[in-house]
């Protein structure tokens, strides 16, 4: 399984959302100015005579925005420009060396608004260009900066699958919090899928700092999926914020789905609805029951140190073991269930359960199904009473979709 991407440390990209300043003065669009005159921070500029300047009787623009430089802007502000006299042009929301604030501009010219959030100890410059009832074009500009936040105060979403990765029709959607989210309904919000063709899916909580994604049925095979995480500046809870918005785009490729029977011994192979081969296996034997269920591959290994320590058995018991060089090793349990070449137990694949609960098959077979397999491939298991559990893995298939849906904060 190819890492989850780690926590960005170099620089910021996030910073809070809470609710939005109300707009409070007036900035004259005559006056150009970066200064401000008002104990509140607003901008109140005007002529000489406390009142809009004039020329040939025609009032000039008048500007009210809710960012100053006089105190740091909470990053929760959504930056908002107001114009009366006149009509609002242009707005130009920047920092040095950063894409301008994306905003939208009344359709009347009298508003505008950012529709994207700050970062934290950012500054500012907004630059507005107004129109007067005569048709007089002028400029202004005054600049903000906004209040820092720590790191620790910063949750960086780590996403998989991987942008541009092609995976199998079971994959879930996984997003890894570093920090815990604890207000999961305003995060969920601005958490979007999107899929070509449409499918119907959900996300469900695994914890405050871990949610998957799933649809109502397996990925459709040659998908495309985009993942929306709107979640910059965005409130987390508990004085955490969203640390950079992401957008993830995958492809879905083959639905490769294995059905592998317990009882049997046997392992179904299917490409796209069409049985490819089926492979004599072993699975489990008594005490180490492999468990039935969907399963999905999370991880593959060309070779694996497979050490019975790692799952519990300890060294010197008669069930211990420790190889160095496991071929074709495809886990699909986080509790340490494999597929993978067990040449040692061939004489008893098809005919008996021999292994300590991973699915052993030839070292050819094992080649073979490894060769087509990707991250996100299904392999379904039957034929035991021990059940796969949602959290065990990529278990994300053990529940009905209604049951799984009640895990979404919304």
């Amino acid at each position: 399984m190819t890492a989850l991407p780690t926590r960005r440390r170099g620089t910021r990209a996030a910073v809070a959302l809470a609710g939005i300043a109300l707009l409070t003065a007036g900035l004259s669009a005559c006056s150009n100015a970066t200064g401000d005159s008002s104990s509140d921070d607003s901008d109140n500029s005007s002529d000489s005579q406390g009142r809009p300047g004039s020329v040939d009787g025609v009032d000039d623009v008048v500007l009210s925005s809710n960012v100053g430089p006089r105190k740091a802007v909470p990053v929760n502000h959504v930056v908002r420009v107001k114009a009366s006299n006149g009509t609002i042009t242009k707005v130009l929301v920047k920092a040095a060396g950063a894409e301008p604030i994306k905003g939208t501009l009344a359709s009347d010219g009298s508003t505008w608004h950012a529709t994207q959030l700050l970062e934290p100890g950012t500054t500012y410059v907004v630059r507005t260009t107004t129109e007067n009832a005569d048709g007089d074009v002028d400029n202004s500009s005054r600049r903000f900066t906004t209040v820092d936040l720590t790191l620790d105060q910063q949750t960086y979403a780590a996403v998989a699958p991987l942008e541009g990765e092609t995976v199998g029709v079971g994959m879930p959607i996984i997003v890894n919090f570093d920090l815990p989210v604890t207000d999961k309904k305003a995060f969920e919000k601005h958490m979007t899928v999107t899929t070509t063709p449409a499918q119907k899916g959900t996300w469900h909580w695994m914890s405050d700092t871990l949610v998957h994604y799933r649809p109502a049925a397996y990925w459709k095979a040659g998908s495309d999926v985009t993942v929306d995480l709107d979640i910059n500046a965005l409130p987390a809870g508990q004085g955490i914020y969203g640390q950079d918005s992401r957008t993830v785009s995958f492809h879905v490729g083959d639905a490769v789905i294995s059905k592998v029977n317990a009882q049997t011994h046997q392992m179904k192979t299917f490409v796209n609805g069409k049985l490819v081969r089926t492979t004599p296996i072993t699975t489990g034997k008594a005490g180490f029951t492999t468990r039935s269920g969907v399963k999905v591959i999370m991880e593959k290994y060309r070779t694996k140190r497979m050490n019975s320590e790692t799952v519990g058995i300890p060294a010197g018991s008669s069930d211990a073991y420790d190889i160095d060089d496991v071929e074709y090793a495809m886990r699909v349990t986080s509790s340490g269930e494999f597929l993978h070449a067990a040449p040692w137990s061939v004489g008893s694949q098809g005919y008996a359960n021999v292994s300590h609960g991973c699915t052993g098959m030839s070292t050819e077979n094992a080649a073979w199904i490894y060769n087509i397999s990707k991250r996100g491939d299904v392999v379904e298991y039957t034929g035991t009473d021990r059940p796969m559990t949602l959290d065990n893995g990529y278990g994300d298939w053990n529940e009905s979709f209604a049951t799984y849906k009640q895990g979404s904060a919304l």
